[in-house]
């Protein structure tokens, strides 16, 4: 088997728990306190501005100088030239990690939500990672959901990982993450994430399906954490076949 180890992490434009807007903070904490030695793939929700053009928050280039990881979104991955990713979702990868294909999939919604897919290989073992930030409405995470299942039952079959703020409080999932809904048969563990300095809702979660197994998940805690966001990052391994 071949280990995946990921971080999903909402930001919150930046906006921290003192009501502060201040990006070259998250930084400072996504450096010193989330990113671990060995991590493959950060997933990012909240990291580019709400309104269009949805400008980038973070200093991208002080980040993979720092941390070895490197952007994933060309302009093909991007909302616009001055975003980072895909309506705040936004991918970074160890140079381990080779990507082949990335695609943007835009989903229902009174609030523009979407989800970046990259399809990516790990010592020759191939995953395809889905980065995204539901609706907080159940009816319409159902929606998002089924336009993602829809654009998966389009593709060639491949080992999945759906991570992200899924705003999911269930821990068993409810019906968005069904397989009826999505024709995958998702799963994973559930860990309260949200609020940052009590986490009772398991709201980000990351789930694997197709062959990939989330063997474990941790939510990551630090004194830059409980006031730089007002979700905690949550850590993943998932297993993928050799």
């Amino acid at each position: 088997m071949i280990e995946l180890s990921c971080i999903s992490w909402n930001i919150h434009r930046g906006r921290g728990e003192d009501g502060r807007i201040d990006p070259a903070r998250t930084a400072d904490v996504l450096i010193r306190e989330v990113l671990r030695p060995g991590t493959d793939l950060l997933i990012l929700q909240e990291a580019d501005e709400e309104q269009p053009p949805h400008r980038g928050l973070l200093d991208l280039g002080r980040i993979e100088a720092q941390t070895g990881l490197r952007h994933l979104h060309g302009a093909d991955g991007r909302w616009g030239g001055e975003s980072h990713g895909f309506l705040g979702t936004v991918m970074l990868a160890a140079p381990g990690l080779e990507m082949e294909r990335m695609a943007l999939v835009d989903m229902p919604g009174h609030c523009h939500r979407g989800a970046v897919v990259a399809d990516l290989r790990k010592a020759g073992a191939p995953v395809r990672v889905i980065g995204t930030h539901l609706s907080l409405a159940q009816w319409l995470r159902a929606a998002q959901t089924r336009t993602l299942g829809q654009y998966l039952f389009r593709c060639a079959a491949r080992p999945l990982v759906l991570c992200g703020d899924l705003n999911e409080w269930r821990p068993w999932g409810g019906l968005a993450f069904s397989r009826a809904v999505t024709g995958q048969a998702f799963s994973g563990p559930a860990r309260a994430t949200f609020p940052v300095r009590w986490p009772v809702l398991p709201l980000d979660r990351v789930l694997g399906a197709g062959g990939a197994r989330v063997r474990e998940t941790r939510v990551l805690d630090g004194t830059g954490i409980r006031i730089a966001s007002d979700h905690r990052p949550l850590a993943a391994v998932v297993e993928l076949p050799g």
